[in-house]
């Protein structure tokens, strides 16, 4: 297990099979600039092998905020080639977050602009508090989406409305987030994060191996491989050691002991 202090951007805690990680930057609310990236990178990078994790909570220190955007100074002072370079790197973490083969699940208190939006789209699910924001307003500072919301935003809300919000910089309520299918629940502050772990204990009853190639599956949905994968992951999760025992659990009507093999 790293040594979780050397993350000087996160607080991480793990409770038993559940990893809390809290962006920590509440004077800034959150804001998420190169090291806070950097953080978020190794933590996923370390989860890749860690199997004694089975679900994370993400989320931002404090109530006014999860993670109200990007460092706005560091995207001054770049160039057109620094700024590519800043758009992958932010990129590549995302991506890392949304194939964890563990789910994340976001916990939206506050503001979620700009990254901050791109980041709790990157997890796999999201609870919001009831004073969460909503938006991608990089318009208004003459920039657009550089961390996945221009690829996350229409596939979870769908095209029509994702450019919308996407060129009038109109942030959404909690309440219309729901609506719209961009988060799963919306909760009181204090229910933020008992609903969270609620949600992964449930899911931590299941296989691991179902779990993780259902997260791969879905995450290419849309593709024109999407279906090859799922039969591919469906073979595999057949064949497993979970799958034998999860079928045999049912026909002996039995709790089924899976293993994550």
């Amino acid at each position: 297990m790293p040594d979780f202090s050397s993350f000087s951007t996160l607080s991480i805690q793990q409770k038993d099979s559940i990893l809390h990680i809290t962006i920590n930057r509440p004077e800034v609310l959150n804001a998420l600039n190169r090291q806070v990236l950097k953080d978020l990178d190794g933590v996923f990078k370390w989860l890749s092998s860690e199997e004694s994790i089975r679900g994370v909570i993400l989320t931002g220190s404090g109530h006014k905020a999860f993670a109200a955007g990007a460092d706005i100074s560091e995207i001054n002072a770049l160039n057109e080639s620094e700024a590519l370079v800043f758009s992958q790197f932010g990129q590549s973490v995302f991506q890392a977050i949304e194939s964890c083969t563990r789910p994340v699940i976001a916990a939206v208190n506050g503001f979620a602009l700009g990254g901050g939006c791109e980041l709790a789209m990157a997890c796999h699910l999201r609870v919001a508090a009831e004073n969460a924001r909503f938006g991608q307003p990089e318009v208004n500072l003459g920039l657009i989406a550089g961390y996945g919301g221009t690829q996350r935003l229409p596939r979870l809300i769908g095209r029509t409305k994702a450019m919308e919000l996407l060129l009038t910089a109109d942030m959404m309520t909690a309440t219309q987030a729901l609506e719209s299918g961009l988060v799963n629940y919306v909760v009181t502050q204090e229910e933020l994060i008992e609903k969270c772990t609620e949600i992964l204990v449930k899911i931590s009853a299941k296989s691991p191996l179902a779990i993780a190639e259902t997260i791969y599956a879905v995450n290419v949905s849309g593709r024109p491989e999407g279906y090859e994968a799922e039969a591919r992951c469906f073979s595999k999760t057949a064949a497993s050691s979970d799958g034998k025992e999860g079928t045999s659990a049912f026909l002996e009507k039995r709790k089924p002991q899976f293993t994550g093999k």
